[in-house]
């Protein structure tokens, strides 16, 4: 008969994500996830096979987690303008842009290398675009544009933020954001809801 799983994959995964920020893709290994899970490393190996499989599990998990917080940012912030800037700022806080600017990076890098998780990640661009075009404009190829093109800005001011650090991270992100969508929307004769 075979046992029941007593710490839910979720669990695991989430408790493995931590440790992989801490020691990056790289650090990873059996004995470390297995420490910081309270699983032993042959129970690791035979739910998720290889180290390869375990670092995919836990990329998608955090995947997972990521597209709960964007939908709920989504669902919770208004549908205009400034709720645009207000989606992107919760779901990367400016508490949480030196990780993101630092340790993120080297998940991302992961993502982008495998074909399975950088499809995760196109899918929740789509979806980052879609949230924020449906807030700067009420038609949709050019909310298309807009969301594409704020979501970029937000990608790149927190990786220049992480460069200069001229500001704290709340003001010098949220005020790229603000400058670009003042000429995107008002100077580009962009339409908004």
């Amino acid at each position: 008969m075979a046992r029941h799983k007593t710490i839910p994959d979720e669990a695991v995964l989430d408790t493995i994500l931590e440790t992989l920020r801490e020691t990056g893709p790289a650090g990873l290994t059996f004995a470390r996830a297995a420490k910081a899970c309270g699983l032993s490393p042959a129970t690791l190996v035979q739910r998720y096979g290889d180290r390869e499989a375990l670092l995919e599990a836990t990329l998608l998990r955090a995947w997972d987690r990521l597209d709960e917080e964007t939908e709920a940012a989504d669902r919770e912030t208004p549908p205009t303008p400034a709720g645009a800037v207000a989606f992107l700022m919760r779901l990367m806080p400016a508490a949480s842009a030196e990780e993101a600017a630092t340790d993120g990076l080297l998940l991302l890098r992961e993502d982008v290398r495998n074909p399975v998780l950088r499809s995760r990640g196109a899918v929740w661009g789509h979806r980052i675009a879609d949230a924020l075009g449906r807030r700067l404009s009420v038609e949709v190829e050019e909310g298309k544009r807009l969301g594409w093109q704020m979501a970029s800005v937000w990608q790149g001011a927190h990786i220049w933020w992480a460069f200069t650090r001229e500001r704290p991270a709340e003001e010098g992100i949220r005020g790229a954001l603000e400058a670009w969508m003042e000429r995107a929307l008002d100077g580009g004769g962009g339409t908004v809801s």
